[in-house]
């Protein structure tokens, strides 16, 4: 009850309380994309590759999620063009921009005057506490369009996800529509980043879809309820860490992991009793 108090108290709390909801909303259904097309070593590589715009920002004195953006969206652009034209397998394109990402961030933030470990630890591992205004109307805007995009486009982004060679064969733009998802995962991940931070965003993106994907296959139920599960998962480990005092990353991935394992529990036991009254019959 004590959390619920201090949500209307105090602002940081209330901003933190809507990026987990909206977070949750577009983790949950640019996941389902991420999962069904099975991008998340792309979204890894994405992810860990923004740590290079993280750290040519801090070096410069801007807006270090400006900086990660930028490098983010390059990155996917990069990647999906690289495996698009042939010139480079995917896995190796998402391997090199991973660690050449990472590199770029730590010589940048290590030519820094003043540097400290400290600096980084809130887009590493997150910090929902320090989650502004500003960041949370970005959320507002980036969910806006992602759920408007996913009511509008759906039919051909799920073709694209499930079967790029019988979207072509129909006419739908697959090129297009796979660069417009490699943005949208890019902007994705680095509007998380104060949330999740850069090592546990990917498991924001993969535990809620994989979590509702026990229960049913179809493309138009996993993207909301895939929302619905990470939105859940964010506020419950938000109260968590604030009851607890632990970090909320931890405590969502923690909740989230947990909702999954007992999922996955439920199903083996319901498969054994189904069998189990099969055999008596």
């Amino acid at each position: 009850m004590e959390f619920f108090n201090d949500l209307v108290r105090y602002s940081y709390l209330n901003h933190a309380f809507w990026a987990c909801i909206l977070s949750g909303i577009t983790c949950g259904i640019i996941g389902t994309y991420v999962v069904c097309r099975r991008l998340v070593f792309l979204s890894g590589g994405i992810t860990h590759s923004s740590f290079g715009g993280l750290g040519i920002a801090f070096y410069l004195g801007i807006n270090p999620i400006l900086g990660a953006m930028v490098f983010a969206v390059l990155s996917a652009l990069g990647i999906e063009w690289a495996n698009d034209r042939g010139r480079i397998r995917e896995d190796s394109a998402i391997g090199i921009i991973w660690s050449v990402g990472m590199a770029i961030g730590v010589l940048f933030m290590s030519l820094r005057p003043g540097y400290t470990s400290g600096d980084l630890s809130a887009y590493l591992f997150g910090s929902i506490v320090t989650v502004t205004d500003s960041d949370v109307s970005s959320l507002a805007v980036l969910t806006a369009v992602i759920v408007i995009g996913a009511l509008v486009w759906l039919r051909p982004v799920m073709y694209v996800a499930f079967d790029r060679d019988f979207a072509r064969s129909q006419g739908i733009p697959t090129r297009l529509i796979s660069y417009t998802m490699s943005a949208l995962i890019a902007v994705t991940i680095v509007l998380s980043i104060r949330i999740m931070g850069i090592v546990l965003l990917i498991s924001l993106l993969t535990i809620p879809v994989t979590i509702v994907n026990t229960f049913t296959k179809s493309f138009r139920t996993l993207a909301p309820a895939a929302a619905a599960v990470a939105v859940a998962g964010n506020l419950a480990g938000l109260a968590l860490s604030y009851n607890f005092e632990v970090s909320p990353g931890a405590a969502i991935i923690f909740t989230l992991t947990v909702t999954l394992i007992l999922v996955k529990l439920l199903t083996l036991l319901v498969k054994k009793r189904r069998r189990a009254d099969e055999n008596h019959l």
